[in-house]
């Protein structure tokens, strides 16, 4: 099809800004430059990638996909050539809220100690998947599978319990623990980059009203001010203490596992060592 790096440069701008003009100065080519390169790039796929209205530019489903894929190929000649010159780059590792929890420090000093010469870069973001989809990301620790056939190789490493977050001087924190039905009369506050928990974890037709926040700050915030209570895997009441909420086991809650993700063809050498350090590590805290 003789799809060139302009093409999918292209593609990958204009999905990132939304408009011909904002992906053009990105480029930093002029607007009928960019135009012209969709053209071209459309009429040799023989597929539309991009909705234009007068208003408004949506990438189609077949742009969005090949988009996704121009982003982490892009990326990989990238470092490609930064590796030519350089050598590798640092091990970039992500998550969405809590890493490993209680296990996450001594996982990256133990790394620092065993591997000096190679840096780990570790970064949150709202959407670790599709980050590494990207290849914005070498690994990333998920509390979510990955998505059948998106090219993303899992290790499940361990389960671990839910936990209900509830405002400081609320009666539930009078208990040890609490079960799922202890909830279902107060307001649930999700959080939109938290894919474990919705309100189908309570049985249908008992289920709490709730609402979404879009971080985990605004969660938390909502939490210690008394607007509502939360849901949430146990890492994060060891990643995010805060003065105005307490954490409490949920005793009838299913368990959530922790997975360590990377790409099924890595683009970092280290990617393979750092897998089996954390299960080793792993190993030895279970051991």
């Amino acid at each position: 099809m003789n799809v060139e790096l302009r093409h999918l440069r292209a593609l990958a701008a204009i999905g990132d800004e939304g408009t011909i003009t904002g992906a053009a100065s990105v480029l930093r080519i002029s607007q009928p430059a960019l135009s012209r390169t969709l053209d071209q790039l459309e009429r040799r796929l023989g597929t539309r990638l991009v909705e234009r209205t007068t208003r408004s530019l949506t990438l189609t489903e077949a742009g969005q996909r090949l988009s996704d894929h121009a982003h982490r190929i892009l990326n990989q000649v990238d470092e490609a050539l930064a590796q030519a010159v350089a050598g590798p780059g640092p091990l970039r590792i992500g998550f969405a809220w809590a890493a490993l929890g209680r296990h996450t420090v001594p996982l990256l000093r133990g790394w620092r100690r065993q591997h000096p010469d190679i840096p780990v870069q570790v970064h949150r973001r709202d959407d670790p998947e599709s980050a590494l989809r990207r290849g914005e990301l070498d690994a990333a620790f998920l509390r979510t599978r990955p998505q059948a056939g998106a090219g993303l190789a899992a290790l499940a490493l361990y389960r671990e319990g839910r936990l209900a977050a509830v405002p400081e001087g609320d009666p539930l924190g009078r208990h040890p623990a609490v079960r799922l039905a202890d909830l279902t009369d107060r307001p649930v506050v999700l959080c939109a980059t938290a894919a474990t928990t919705s309100a189908a974890l309570w049985p249908e037709g008992d289920r709490p009203q709730a609402f979404e926040v879009a971080n985990t700050d605004e969660w938390l915030t909502t939490i210690a001010t008394g607007e509502a209570v939360g849901v949430t895997a146990e890492g994060t009441g060891y990643s995010h203490p805060h003065p105005g909420i307490r954490y409490l086991p949920i005793a009838d809650a299913a368990p959530v596992t922790v997975h360590l993700v990377w790409p099924q063809t890595p683009a970092h050498p280290a990617t393979g060592a750092f897998r089996d350090h954390v299960r080793q590590l792993l190993g030895e805290l279970s051991g």
